[in-house]
């Protein structure tokens, strides 16, 4: 039987398979740990904790798929598929996703409208996707 991540691998799929590189997950999740180390920096501005902790939950989402052994297609599989590479629920990637939308309209339409609650939920929520990645296994 085919994982719920197989079955997202082919033409037209948002995934395929490529073997893990253990160098490449250790530079994801060196970059994810000290964006969200910086999003925490209250002397920031409030677009600027969004963009670094969006940042931050991007790339530990991917090194979580990369350690599965799958290259992402587009931006936003790396939060739904949470629940497969990491075992998190709903709580987590609908917030993911909905920072997503966030950020799609900041960079694509100028709309950046990002309040203290959504900072805080954003980097909440990633710091649940850094301790989640914490106990993957080390790659070989």
């Amino acid at each position: 039987m085919n994982s719920p991540l197989d079955n997202l691998c082919g033409p037209n799929k948002p995934l395929a398979a490529e073997p893990p590189d253990a160098a490449e997950f250790a530079g994801l999740k060196r970059s994810g740990l000290a964006r969200l180390q910086d999003a925490g920096n209250s002397s920031l501005s409030l677009e600027g904790r969004f963009d670094l902790a969006y940042n931050a939950a991007h790339a530990l989402s991917l090194a979580a798929l990369r350690w599965h052994g799958y290259r992402a297609g587009n931006r936003y599989i790396v939060f739904q598929v949470l629940p497969h590479t990491l075992g998190l629920g709903p709580e987590i990637w609908r917030v993911l996703a909905k920072c997503h939308d966030v950020r799609n309209l900041g960079e694509y339409e100028g709309d950046l409208n990002v309040d203290e609650r959504i900072v805080t939920d954003l980097t909440t929520t990633c710091k649940a996707v850094a301790v989640a990645l914490d106990k993957l296994p080390p790659l070989p």
